[in-house]
């Protein structure tokens, strides 16, 4: 599913645009964000693609939800 992942005030936040969903991120399997999962607010775990370290933010990815098929 298309994910876009930006920085606010409050930190990382994931918008599902097909959901019409805006979650804090809330936790990070890895600290460079890229590459494994995150966890959303709303208990959602999004695997993110494999990105280089300095990827600006904003930016629009494909995510896959775990536990579910989308």
């Amino acid at each position: 599913m298309k994910v876009m992942i930006r920085r606010g005030d409050k930190g990382l936040s994931a918008y599902v645009p097909k959901k019409d969903l805006e979650e804090p991120i809330v936790a990070t399997e890895r600290e460079t964000l890229w590459g494994g999962s995150v966890t959303l607010r709303n208990g959602w775990t999004l695997l993110l693609p494999d990105m280089p370290t300095e990827t600006r933010l904003p930016i629009t990815v494909n995510a896959k939800k775990v536990g579910e098929e989308d």
